[in-house]
Formats: structure tokens, C-alpha cells, sequence
């Protein structure tokens, strides 16, 4: 007989609606005051053993990862939520709950920190030769730089080329920091709290531009609007600098809740 497995999503403040959630029986359990949002899976795909081999195969990942989503993303709008990460099981109901028993101050505690919040990511992307083409018409050193190498000898305007292309290249960095800084810096004052994660490469992004900040905010939902607002003032202030902000959200809040969760 194949034996069934507890699969957890999260846990929430109040008791979900889980009516009409593809993925099978997805029941919460109730315990001292919060919610276990979780469902009944087979020791087939999701033992130790079986699901090691599953995260091999994409087409099971993907299907399963958008149950998960979809369960965690029905219960956002309605309570506060602890989001776990894909994959986290227990043998037993029984196991599940002395889980929760042994973390039930840090739940609630969090649950309590996440009230009323969202969690909004803003990835911010640099076209870097739209940035460079800025930097040469309007930085003066290259601009005096630029008159030099039309006057100066074949060997004189080698050197100052290499000149000229460091200080591009010192240009660049120092707008891309800079402008970076100031908008996350903006973003933090209408926030909660904030984080920095780590940037992700072109074949992640799929896109022509550079990302050079990854990060996510934990938003008042009554500041919100307010939000992203402000991220479209920041693309408007930024965008002639070929520097683009894109926000996206709510999410479940997996970067505020530590790594028990996440």
C-alpha cells in the first residue's frame, strides 16, 4: 500500500478558502491559533528518495511548483502567510504539528510582523550602451578628452583612447551606483522593511539589458499605491539614462520570514 505523505504550503493567520484549488485534497490543519495549509501526496513523488529524482524532470517541477503557487497566492489577499519552500513534508499530522508546537512564538510573531503587508520585488535593469552614449555627451573630461585625440598624434591618441575608455567605463559604474542607491533608498522609506538579493545573469532574466539590482520590499498595503508610484516617478526620472525599474507583486513574503520558512 503506497503510503500518503503531509505536503505543507504555508501557514496563515486565519482559516482559508480553499474551495476549487487544483492539486489534489488541500485541507488546512488547525492548531493554537494558526493554519497549516496542506495536502495529502503520495510516497511516489514525494519521499526523500522520489522527489531527489522528480527535481529532474522539468515538466513534473514546473506542474508541481504552480500547485504550490497557486495555494499560497488564493490565501495572500485574505491573511497574513508564511510561505514554505517547494517539497516541505512530513510524515504525519502528527509530526506536522509538533513542528508547529515547537515554532509557535516565531509563527506567530511573524505572522503578527506580516499583517497587512505585501512583498513587492523591484529588479532594476541597465542598457549599458545607452548609459555609455549619455556619459560621452555630457562628461567634460571625456569631452576635453575627445578634442585631445582629434589634435594628437597616432601614438599620443592610443594612450588617450585607453584613457578616454577607463574613464567611460569609471562613468558607467559610478551612475549605475549611484542612480541604484537613490532609488532604493526612495523605495525604502515607503516601506517596511527591504532586502537585497542577489543579481541574476542574462540567461535567468532573459533580457538584452544588465541587471544591476535585485531587490524586495515589504509594503503597508495602504502605502501601496504610494509604492509604485514611485517606482514609475524613478523610471521617468531614470529612463533617458537607459536604466528601467521593474516592480512586480504581491508576492508571498519568503524574504521576510527567515530561513525556517524559505
Amino acid at each position: 500500500m503506497i503510503k500518503e505523505l503531509i505536503y505543507l504550503y504555508c501557514v496563515s493567520q486565519k482559516g482559508p478558502n480553499l474551495k476549487g484549488l487544483d492539486g489534489g485534497n488541500i485541507y488546512y490543519v488547525h492548531h493554537h491559533g494558526i493554519y497549516a495549509v496542506v495536502s495529502k501526496v503520495s510516497e511516489d513523488e514525494f519521499s526523500e528518495e522520489n522527489l531527489k529524482k522528480n527535481l529532474s524532470d522539468i515538466e513534473w517541477i514546473k506542474a508541481k511548483v504552480k500547485i504550490h503557487e497557486n495555494v499560497i497566492e488564493r490565501i495572500i489577499p485574505y491573511s497574513s502567510v508564511i510561505p514554505f519552500k517547494f517539497g516541505t513534508i512530513f510524515n504525519t499530522e502528527d509530526n506536522l504539528k509538533g513542528m508547529l508546537e515547537e515554532y509557535i512564538e516565531r509563527f506567530n510573531d511573524n505572522l503578527m510582523y506580516l499583517d497587512s503587508k505585501e512583498e513587492w520585488g523591484v529588479k532594476i535593469y541597465c542598457d549599458i550602451d545607452r548609459l555609455k552614449e549619455r556619459i560621452i555627451k555630457e562628461d567634460g573630461d571625456i569631452l576635453k578628452i575627445k578634442e585631445e585625440i582629434n589634435l594628437s598624434s597616432p601614438g599620443k591618441g592610443y594612450f588617450l583612447k585607453k584613457k578616454r575608455d577607463e574613464l567611460i567605463r569609471e562613468g558607467v559604474n559610478k551612475r549605475i551606483n549611484e542612480y541604484s542607491q537613490v532609488s532604493f533608498e526612495i523605495l525604502k522609506e515607503l516601506s517596511s522593511d527591504e532586502q537585497i538579493n542577489k543579481l541574476l545573469p542574462k540567461e535567468v532574466t532573459e533580457r538584452k539589458e544588465e541587471m544591476v539590482l535585485n531587490s524586495a520590499f515589504l509594503v503597508e498595503k495602504e502605502r501601496v499605491l504610494e509604492f509604485v508610484q514611485a517606482v514609475d516617478g524613478l523610471n521617468t526620472r531614470y529612463n533617458n539614462n537607459g536604466l528601467n525599474l521593474d516592480y512586480t507583486g504581491p508576492w508571498p513574503p519568503y524574504n521576510f520570514v527567515g530561513e525556517l520558512m524559505s
